[in-house]
């Protein structure tokens, strides 16, 4: 990486330099002054050294994407669609759905923590019957995650077929949240119900009439 970090650098300080060699029509320099100190070529070194390490690592997500997820860049910012879940005592129930299935030999349900890059396996049409492929004319497919813990997580669903050849097809983030989160949650839930009702309550007493 340091070499395309130099050969960047490089690029960079030409055409700066370029731009100080630069000359109106009178003959004055535009920017004479667009000397680079030891300082600002370091400057230089660490943008280029962080957009080089942007762009490889844009590059190895790419590679970890295949199908139509790889071709749909919505999908790739975990939007979800395709895929949707709901989260049942604590338990994720995944849901998708195909139009139609070509040689499809059935689907892996893969899931990995947020903000990591490894996914594992939880589920496969290899040793759970209904994630085989529902046929030709395509289905629903649901599969219930009672492993999952809190937290948050991004599912992955991949279609593979009967030459072994595999796509990723959708996935989703989902946010798992501990007891005493939903009990929180709940609390201001049921808090601002109150409150509304009281206010409309209070604003009846006010203007028993509504103004008439």
């Amino acid at each position: 990486m340091e070499e395309e970090v130099e050969m960047l650098v490089e690029k960079e300080k030409a055409k700066m330099r370029k731009i100080s060699k630069l000359s109106a029509a009178n003959g004055l320099q535009y920017a004479p002054w667009m000397g680079i100190s030891e300082k600002e070529e370091e400057e230089i070194r660490k943008v280029m050294r962080d957009k080089t390490a942007a762009r490889r690592a844009r590059i190895e997500q790419q590679r970890d994407v295949s199908g139509n997820l790889y071709l749909d860049s919505q999908a790739q910012e975990l939007s979800g669609t395709g895929l949707s879940y709901k989260i049942i005592d604590g338990e994720v129930e995944l849901e998708w759905a195909t139009k139609s299935e070509t040689d499809t030999k059935g689907f892996v349900v893969k899931r990995r923590a947020a903000k990591t890059n490894d996914f594992s396996v939880i589920a496969s049409y290899k040793d759970w019957g209904p994630l085989a492929s529902k046929g030709v004319d395509g289905g629903i497919y649901r599969y219930l995650d009672s492993t999952v813990t809190p937290g948050g997580w991004v599912y992955r669903i991949t279609e593979e077929d009967n030459s072994g050849n595999s796509a990723d097809i959708c996935q989703c983030l989902v946010e798992v949240q501990t007891e005493d989160e939903q009990k929180a949650a709940l609390i201001a839930g049921v808090g601002f119900a109150v409150f509304a009702v009281l206010a409309v309550v209070a604003g009846i007493a006010a203007d028993p009439l509504n103004g008439f």
